[in-house]
């Protein structure tokens, strides 16, 4: 792999919950996956983010959640697929509208948290937010885990699929990314983490929690804009890669 693109999760601060440093990890990353407001961040938040984003030449993606901001979208919420099909449907409608205003466009969506993991594997929820982005714009590109049932429900149903890896996260040897609830699952050594992607990147695999060799076929790698540490760790991953003669570059278009 000669190309590979960074992203991450950001647009997600308010006056009293500032998780991340958007400006600094929009000058490391490619693709910025941009808060929808279900599950952080508030309006004028997301828009500063996103004229940031325009500014740098960062690739813009939607970032929907369940409707849990109370939790920051990381709890698993059991709603039916006519409501969340809807709900995805808004946000992206409201994110894509926001930057159509600042003159750009949205290009990808990564749904966020309890709902990510969700349909990594529910093939019913798989469904609902696939059916959600073909009524937005079938143009859009989805990012889900790697191996992830979601993938497969959006090539059957016409969507472009693009896979992602984790830097700052654990995995299980069947390729699941370990519980946050669980010791050792959030990761926050930037040397470690840049090695580990280096070798996902140049080999195809991530060593599991349980020291295994998962392979994993990814096209774009996430740092956690809310991790600690995570502007260190994903500069000296971008730095490591680049060294390695690695492209930087995002994976779908502006």
């Amino acid at each position: 792999m000669t190309s590979i693109d960074l992203n991450s999760d950001l647009g997600e601060n308010t006056h009293d919950r500032v998780v991340s440093d958007d400006e600094s990890m929009l000058a490391i990353v490619t693709s910025a996956n941009t808060s929808c407001g279900f599950h952080a961040g508030s309006p004028e938040g997301i828009r500063r983010t996103v004229a940031a984003a325009i500014d740098r030449g960062v690739s813009i993606g939607a970032h929907p959640s369940y409707w849990d901001y109370e939790n920051f979208g990381r709890t698993a919420v059991d709603v039916d697929s006519a409501t969340l099909q809807a709900h995805v449907e808004y946000q992206l409608g409201a994110l894509s509208g926001l930057t159509s205003a600042l003159g750009s466009r949205v290009t990808y969506v990564k749904p966020h948290g309890a709902l990510y993991n969700a349909i990594a594997h529910d093939e019913r929820q798989a469904k609902a937010v696939v059916a959600a982005i073909k009524s937005i714009d079938p143009g859009l590109v989805l990012l889900g885990l790697a191996g992830g049932v979601v993938l497969r429900v959006a090539q059957r149903a016409g969507l472009q699929v693009a896979a992602e890896a984790f830097a700052d996260r654990a995995y299980q040897s069947d390729g699941q990314l370990v519980s946050r609830s669980l010791p050792g699952a959030v990761l926050n050594d930037p040397e470690d983490v840049a090695t580990r992607m280096l070798r996902l990147v140049e080999h195809g695999v991530i060593r599991s929690i349980d020291g295994r060799d998962v392979r994993v076929e990814a096209q774009s790698i996430c740092v956690h804009g809310d991790s600690p540490g995570s502007v260190a760790m994903a500069a000296e991953t971008r730095r490591v890669l680049e060294s390695a003669g690695v492209t930087i570059a995002p994976f779908a278009g502006i």
